[in-house]
């Protein structure tokens, strides 16, 4: 979408099949994108931007609670003086309301299963899923195990100030995505500024 305004894109992820994926759906629309393979902890772009996003809670998916650090650094190295950070969290009650048991889903040629839970003394949540995909007259079965991490808002406010962001305002997504699978209170949009110092 950005990029169809001309606005140059650099997209950024740690998967190389995803990566792949990115780079085709450019070139099928005919658009610059510039896909670069990183990881949100350590990535570098090739020149400073306005806006970074990092959206669909891919933050909670660090692998540790400390990793928040490494990734506010990279952010606030790849943007400009007074560029933004655009990201959302999963936080603690989406962790209480959504990863507590089983979930089924059937659609025609797929089959998901996912298990959940949380440890909240360990502000972690995982899902492990069973995704059935039918193929021809056979199906074929898909395993991944998810895991997120959650941090409290004082945690992320801090870590933003210590790593050079000026302002930091906070939204819940539930009003603005319009998602009824995302209730009130279980996520959280945030816009960091940078520091123009």
């Amino acid at each position: 979408m950005l990029a169809r305004q001309g606005i140059r894109v650099y997209a950024v992820d740690l998967s190389a099949p995803m990566c792949k994926l990115s780079r085709e759906k450019a070139q099928r629309a005919c658009l610059p994108v510039r896909v670069l393979r990183a990881d949100m902890r350590s990535f570098r772009l090739p020149e400073p931007a306005d806006l970074v996003l990092c959206e669909y809670d891919a933050v909670n998916h660090v692998p540790k609670k400390a990793d928040l650090q490494r990734v506010a650094a990279s952010v606030q190295r790849a943007l400009q003086p007074g560029g933004y950070f655009f990201f959302d969290v999963n936080n603690a009650p989406g962790f209480k309301r959504y990863w507590t048991g089983t979930v089924w889903v059937e659609r025609p040629g797929l089959i998901l299963m996912m298990r959940t839970g949380h440890r909240p003394q360990l502000d972690r949540a995982w899902s492990d899923i069973d995704l059935f995909v039918r193929e021809g007259k056979h199906w074929q079965r898909h395993q991944e195990r998810v895991e997120e991490v959650c941090w409290s808002s004082g945690e992320i406010r801090r870590i933003f100030r210590d790593a050079g962001f000026d302002r930091l305002r906070a939204w819940d997504s539930a009003p603005l995505w319009k998602n009824p699978l995302v209730r009130e209170g279980c996520r959280t949009i945030y816009l960091a500024r940078k520091s123009e110092g």
